[in-house]
């Protein structure tokens, strides 16, 4: 029963980018790959390592943590090798000691007290080998360490555990990225290469079928019954499938729902989610936009400018003349930062008999704005 009439939301919780959702969709082959590597470590062997790709909002941290989950419950019986999965933001950990303290504190219970590096790792292993145990770790976000210069040190470190101590196994390391250009193996030096064999491991965007039904069990799970009619979950799969990000449709279900319940409603309507979309929308262009680099950001700046120009269609090949002026770069650089842009889900490139036609997926005044706030105002050239 619901304690009053404007109260729509049963469990907040099931709204958060945190939460584990009862059901995952859409990612079982994903989801095998991660079980297999990780078996090896659970019958006495070591654990393999991975590299997740894929743009934001497709899984990649949900997958990683239902698998741990699911390691947890597995390193209870005790005919299996305990294996301690560690999960580690690198956006808010990225040098080697941060990085650490949340390995040591996911073992130990609690935050290290040492500020000193050397007796931190030393409080890791004497933890692993009273255990009996394996550790695989997941860098999510692991761009961050290689920006901070600790990324090789650190997979050096962490897979060579048994240099240091002979009596553990090097752990397995799940390295997640968001940024489809990097690399994360090229980005190893040779001595980790020599003991670094990721499985690269895909997360494309969903549909909008695929998005519609994850929506779906997270209204079904999150929301009172009727609250939110089929067709407005329609719109909300849409509007998610243009961003290509499942927490855009996440947030934008909680946001309309917090509306009409703030009014006194019992059901969402398509005017509460056309209403809420672009205060939803923003925050996703800024993070995408201020991820570029500062002549990406200009090319996005010029082509804004462009679609305001009234001409009907804006062709790839016409815009790169019309730019010129401004921007001084070859047909090659051009094209690589058109394509970075399509997949950090700002344009859309569909082929035609003409060539490639550029859709924006954001109003030209919001990508103006986006651009200013990452530190580029009318940018002079693509550099």
């Amino acid at each position: 029963m619901r304690p009053h009439d404007h109260t729509l939301i049963r469990d907040i919780d099931v709204f958060d980018h945190t939460y584990l959702p009862e059901y995952f969709n859409h990612r079982d082959a994903q989801l095998r790959e991660l079980a297999y590597l990780i078996d090896p470590a659970l019958q006495g062997g070591s654990p393999g390592s991975a590299i997740l790709r894929g743009p934001p909002g497709t899984g990649k941290t949900t997958a990683v943590r239902r698998v741990f989950a699911e390691i947890e419950k597995i390193s209870r019986n005790e005919s299996a090798r305990e294996l301690v999965p560690v999960y580690v933001n690198c956006r808010q950990s990225h040098t080697l000691i941060a990085v650490y303290r949340c390995i040591a504190t996911r073992l130990l219970g609690y935050m290290p007290p040492s500020r000193y590096l050397e007796d931190i790792r030393d409080g890791i292993a004497a933890r692993l080998q009273e255990k009996d145990a394996n550790l695989i770790v997941c860098l999510d976000d692991a761009d961050y360490l290689i920006a901070a210069g600790t990324y090789n040190t650190l997979l050096y470190q962490l897979l060579r555990l048994y240099e240091r101590w002979e009596d553990l196994r090097g752990a397995g390391i799940f390295a997640v990225t968001n940024d489809l250009r990097l690399n994360l193996y090229a980005e190893a030096d040779c001595a980790v290469r020599s003991v670094f064999y990721p499985t690269e491991i895909t997360f494309s965007p969903y549909t909008t079928a695929e998005i519609r039904e994850i929506l779906g069990d997270r209204v079904r799970q999150g929301l009172y019954p009727g609250v939110v009619p089929a067709g407005v979950l329609d719109l909300v799969a849409k509007v998610t499938a243009d961003i290509r990000d499942i927490r855009t449709g996440i947030d934008l279900v909680r946001a309309a729902t917090t509306r009409a319940g703030a009014e006194g409603r019992r059901r969402v309507t398509r005017r509460d989610v056309l209403d809420v979309v672009s205060g939803v929308k923003s925050p996703v262009l800024a993070a995408r936009t201020a991820a570029l680099t500062s002549g990406e950001r200009a090319l996005l700046y010029r082509l804004a400018e462009q679609s305001l120009s009234g001409d009907d269609a804006m062709m790839a090949g016409t815009v790169f003349e019309e730019v010129q002026e401004y921007l001084a770069v070859g047909k090659t650089t051009y094209h690589a930062r058109l394509r970075r842009l399509a997949d950090a889900g700002i344009i859309d490139l569909l082929w035609t008999r003409r060539g490639h036609e550029v859709f924006l997926r954001y109003p030209p005044g919001e990508i103006f704005s986006a651009c200013a706030r990452a530190g580029d105002r009318a940018p002079a050239g693509m550099g």
